[in-house]
C-alpha cells in the first residue's frame, strides 16, 4: 500500500468526518427554521408556542419581555462562524403592534444616533449579585428607520431609572438597509460589563449570557436542538 494512498484515505476520512461535523452543528437550525417558518405561516396554529408579556416562568428573575414565539435562540448560527448573542422573539403581528415591556429594572440609555435600540444597566445581576449586566433591546422601529421606542426615552436618554414592565417600545423590522429589512420581532440579550461601567460589544457572544436561567426557558442552541421554548421545560 502506497503511502500516498494512506494519505489520501486519511484525508477523505478527516473530510467526512467533518462534513458529519458540520451537518450535526447546524442540524438544530433546520429545526428550528421549520418552526419558525410554521409561526410565521399561521401563529393563531400554535399557540401553545406564544408566551406572554409580563409573565415569569417559576423563580426566574425577569419577566418575559414581549408577546410572541422564540423563533432563534443564544448560540444558534445562521451562517458559519456565526453565533447568536441573544434570543428573536416573534409576535406574528405587523410593525408597531406588538408591545416591547423592561424584562427587569434597572437604568436605561438611548445613544444619540440609536434609532430602534435601548439598552437597561442593571447595577447587580440577580443571579450573581455585585456584577453589573447590561439588558438590550432592538428592533423597534420601521425599515426606514422610523422609531418605535416610546417617546419618553428620546435619543440622547442616560441612567433613566425603570421598574420592571416598563414600556420601551413595539416590534418592528428594522436592519440599517431599507432594502433588507429583518422579520418582525423583538431581538432580546444579555451583555457583560467592561469592568468600566460600559457595556461590552453585544454583537459577539462571548460578551453575551446566556439568557435561559434569567427568564426559566430553555434558550440555550448549544443545549436545546430542536424544542420550542415554553414554561415548565
Amino acid at each position: 500500500m502506497s503511502k500516498r494512498f494512506i494519505m489520501l484515505s486519511i484525508v477523505a476520512v478527516a473530510m467526512i468526518a467533518a462534513i458529519g461535523s458540520a451537518v450535526y452543528f447546524y442540524q438544530p437550525n433546520v429545526s428550528r427554521l421549520v418552526s419558525f417558518r410554521s409561526w410565521m405561516n399561521n401563529p393563531a396554529s400554535h399557540t401553545d408556542w406564544k408566551l406572554i408579556a409580563g409573565s415569569q416562568c417559576g423563580s426566574a428573575p425577569f419577566i418575559f419581555p414581549t408577546d410572541g414565539f422564540v423563533g432563534f435562540l443564544w448560540g444558534d448560527s445562521f451562517r458559519p462562524g456565526h453565533e447568536h448573542q441573544g434570543i428573536d422573539i416573534f409576535a406574528g403581528t405587523d410593525i408597531g403592534v406588538t408591545r416591547i415591556i423592561a424584562a427587569y429594572p434597572g437604568f436605561l440609555r438611548r445613544l444619540p444616533d440609536w434609532k430602534s435600540s435601548v439598552i437597561v444597566r442593571v447595577p447587580s445581576d440577580p443571579l450573581n449579585p455585585g456584577e453589573q449586566i447590561w439588558l438590550y433591546y432592538t428592533h423597534m422601529a420601521d425599515s426606514n428607520g422610523n422609531s418605535f421606542i416610546s417617546d419618553e426615552f428620546p435619543p440622547g436618554t442616560t441612567e433613566r431609572y425603570i421598574e420592571a414592565g416598563t414600556f420601551l417600545g413595539y416590534q418592528g423590522n428594522y436592519s440599517g438597509d431599507p432594502i433588507s429589512p429583518t422579520g418582525i420581532h423583538l431581538h432580546f440579550s444579555i451583555v457583560e460589563d467592561d469592568g468600566n461601567g460600559q457595556f461590552k460589544n453585544e454583537l459577539d457572544i462571548k460578551n453575551t449570557l446566556d439568557p435561559s436561567p434569567y427568564l426559566g426557558l430553555p434558550l440555550n442552541a448549544y443545549d436545546n436542538q430542536d424544542q420550542v421554548p415554553i414554561c415548565g421545560q
